[in-house]
């Protein structure tokens, strides 16, 4: 079996923490590759110590075991390290639809300021920051000041 093959099985392997993400949306999902009767696939976590790979992991060899793989090795590779740049336009759309706003396009992250950070409710630009930890340490919380709703923004990094 191809590596293009075992991608397009693990595409029914979704993110623990954000259900209607898969982890190829998020960017978690490096590579797979066949080497003798062993599937190798390889991801790297949104942050160091993410507490959601070990249920990804779990999840990728239930995965592959049930398709007739028996010997699955999962590799969690720390470098290069994650960035939100990884995340599909696929993903940055469903993170929007589940009412999430999606991370700019971070360039430079020591100048946040130049982010524009959008409500996923209503478009407006018009957001006020209620604290920098929102549902997971990924995302920040924020309040529309148009439409008066908070929605978790997906931090850039």
């Amino acid at each position: 079996m191809s590596e293009t093959e075992i991608l397009q099985l693990l595409e029914s392997v979704h993110d623990p923490e954000i259900p209607s993400l898969t982890i190829e949306d998020l960017g978690v999902l490096r590579s797979a590759r066949v080497s003798g009767d062993t599937v190798e696939v390889v991801i790297t976590p949104t942050y160091s110590g993410c507490p959601a790979m070990d249920v990804i992991e779990a999840d990728i060899k239930k995965c592959l075991t049930s398709n007739g793989f028996g010997n699955v090795l999962v590799t969690t590779r720390l470098a290069p390290a994650w960035t939100t740049e990884w995340l599909t336009e696929k993903g940055r759309e469903i993170l929007k639809k589940s009412g999430i706003a999606p991370p700019s396009r971070c360039g430079n992250v020591n100048f946040p300021e130049n982010r524009i950070i959008e409500c996923p409710m209503c478009d407006s630009k018009s957001v006020e920051l209620l604290s920098q930890f929102g549902t997971t340490a990924c995302k920040a919380l924020y309040r529309c000041q148009t439409c008066l709703e908070p929605f978790d923004y997906f931090k850039c990094h």
